[in-house]
């Protein structure tokens, strides 16, 4: 979160100290103070959120100080702190455009420290709403967002489609990096829902301990920590979408809560008694196989159904064909524009190249590729040398290299004898080969 950034104008110095240090008992405050009007408004360049101002300054009045600073900024708070009370002197300020008129008293502090909380409030709703008509004004028309030509984004853009017009559940597997999360915002931005939130949890990120205060909320004093109310993701997403990411990776313990949410369509926060009713679109997604954990007894059978409804299993990048090279030129036109850089061609050499590698990380490795060999170019266009991998996956460059069917045979025996410490037996038996065969190609130096 961004410091709240807030200037104290203050010519009493033991006054000024005590509200800068009670301000900043709050980690996220960064607080400034000042002698004069002209030491704020010197200052002023740095962007404050909220100014307290002391009406009676050596230098200035308290009025034009605050007359500068709505200029600079009309949307910055100005607080007057006065010596003394005086109706009329805080109706002008008022009328001039002040955030809140206080006498200067011990109880100061306090009101401010309000004050600070329901701005950062209001901030906060302003950027979810800002955020929001972003979101909105995209459109998210899903064949302009996910390109591909192929027959399996084909089937993904009609699935896409059928979601958008009903609530039910939708269930999105793939890979990582196959691009989950653009197609449950794709689903959200085409929906009915689309000018209610969209709110997305990643599920694997989250403590276990503190999950189901993310998820469910938490009432003030629920537990050590909890000083405040706390608003969870379900309330946030109220009338739109929440889209669970990795939901694989929760535990049987939140997977109960989670279902009884769901078939209750209501909750109640972490140390809280009232029912809130719930109205939220659910989409879930994940890189593991959930049936094969129901299997295994890590994911319980009836919220797999529960979560199941409309399932999407996206593509790896690799099963793509030719939308590996569509995506490439899109990532270097797009990367080109951001950049205020001419535009790029992509040799032929280097389609070859992206063609011929197995793209572990999918989309999302083909774009940092992309927009690496960008940078590593100094003509118009892009070659095979430009082109870098530089997968965690060691076998994803198996393909990369043109070899015979009988060169790679052998490597890959040669792989499996160095995975299992050269035991033949149980090499033979993986491969469903004949041991002589493996001993044949030790002894001719094959392998």
């Amino acid at each position: 979160m961004e410091a709240f950034r807030i200037f104290i104008v203050e010519d009493d110095v033991f006054y000024g100290e005590m509200l800068r240090h009670h301000l900043s008992l709050n980690p996220d405050n960064e607080v400034h103070l000042f002698k004069t009007g002209a030491e704020c408004l010197k200052q002023f360049y740095k962007g404050p959120s909220l100014v307290s101002l002391d009406y009676s300054l050596p230098d200035m009045s308290g009025l034009d100080v605050m007359k500068a600073i709505k200029k600079e900024n009309s949307e910055v708070p100005v607080v007057i702190v006065s010596g003394q009370e005086d109706i009329s002197t805080a109706v002008r300020l008022l009328r001039e455009g002040a955030y809140d008129y206080f006498v200067k008293d011990e109880d100061v502090k306090d009101r401010l420290w309000n004050i600070i909380k329901k701005i950062r409030e209001n901030l906060q709703l302003k950027n979810e709403i800002s955020y929001l008509k972003e979101e909105i004004g995209r459109k998210y028309e899903f064949r302009k967002v996910i390109k591909g030509n192929s027959p399996s984004i084909k089937q993904i853009f009609s699935l896409i489609e059928k979601a958008t017009k009903t609530n039910i559940s939708v269930s999105i597997t793939g890979e990582t990096g196959t691009g989950k999360e653009l197609v449950a915002k794709a689903i959200h931005y085409n929906s009915p829902r689309a000018k209610k939130p969209f709110v997305a949890v990643n599920v694997s990120a989250i403590p276990r301990e503190l999950i189901e205060s993310e998820m469910f909320g938490h009432e003030k004093g629920s537990f050590t920590g909890a000083i405040t109310r706390k608003i969870g993701k379900f309330e946030l997403a109220q009338g739109g979408t929440i889209f669970l990411d990795e939901v694989g990776e929760m535990d049987q313990n939140m997977q109960s809560k989670l279902l009884r949410v769901l078939q209750e369509r209501e909750l109640s926060r972490v140390g809280g008694n009232d029912l809130i009713k719930i109205d939220v679109r659910l989409i879930v997604a994940t890189n593991r196989i959930l049936a094969e954990e129901v299997q295994k007894g890590h994911f319980r059978e009836d919220l797999y159904y529960r979560l199941l409804g409309l399932p999407i299993e996206l593509p790896p990048l690799r099963y793509r064909g030719n939308d590996i090279l569509l995506l490439a030129k899109h990532f270097v036109d797009e990367f080109c524009v951001e950049n205020k850089l001419d535009k790029l061609s992509i040799t032929e050499s280097a389609q070859q190249k992206l063609m011929q590698y197995a793209f572990p990380g999918n989309v999302r490795e083909l774009r940092a590729v992309m927009e690496l060999a960008v940078v590593l170019t100094d003509t118009d266009q892009i070659d095979e040398s430009h082109i870098s991998f530089n997968s965690t996956d060691s076998s994803s460059n198996f393909l990369l290299e043109e070899n015979t069917l009988e060169e790679y045979n052998r490597k890959i025996i040669r792989y499996y004898l160095q995975k299992y410490n050269n035991n033949v037996l149980h090499v033979a038996k993986k491969l469903d080969i004949g041991k002589s065969t493996i001993y044949r190609m030790i002894k001719e130096n094959l392998i």
